[in-house]
């Protein structure tokens, strides 16, 4: 019952995702693709990876990541940052031009949220907080 009931709940937020990211995706020379856009948000999730650490966690070669990268920087998503530690290193930040967009997601759980404290008393809500805190601590 537990796994079930689980992967219903992912199954819901991985449809939302998908929604989201064939959403944008139109015929403006800036739109990403849906590679692009899962490539782009991959960088936001590592916060501030090298090209090196994309490219591993993508499982690509170095020089396909590159490739992706520079389209991602040409359209404004993503820019390199030089390390102040290593000179010949850089580190990938998105842009703002995606933080807007990716607000959509953030919309999606703002209204999430709103539903769940119509729905649910204030010990069910410490209660799933408790419980969501547990299940991020034991994730890798």
């Amino acid at each position: 019952m537990l796994e079930k009931e689980f992967e219903k709940l992912y199954y819901k937020f991985r449809n939302n995702y998908c929604k989201n990211l064939f959403s944008s995706v139109n015929e403006d020379k800036d739109s990403l693709s849906p590679t692009e856009s899962y490539c782009v948000e991959v960088i936001f999730l590592l916060n501030r990876p090298t090209v090196r650490q994309f490219a591993n966690y993508v499982n690509i070669s170095q020089p396909n990541a590159t490739y992706r990268i520079s389209n991602l920087i040409e359209k404004g998503y993503v820019r390199k940052v030089l390390s102040l530690e290593d000179r010949r290193e850089y580190f990938l930040e998105v842009t703002d031009k995606f933080s807007k967009n990716y607000g959509m997601n953030a919309s999606y759980n703002a209204e999430l949220m709103a539903t769940i404290r119509e729905n649910f008393t204030k010990e069910e809500i410490e209660t799933m907080e408790k419980l969501l805190k547990k299940l991020n601590d034991i994730m890798v």
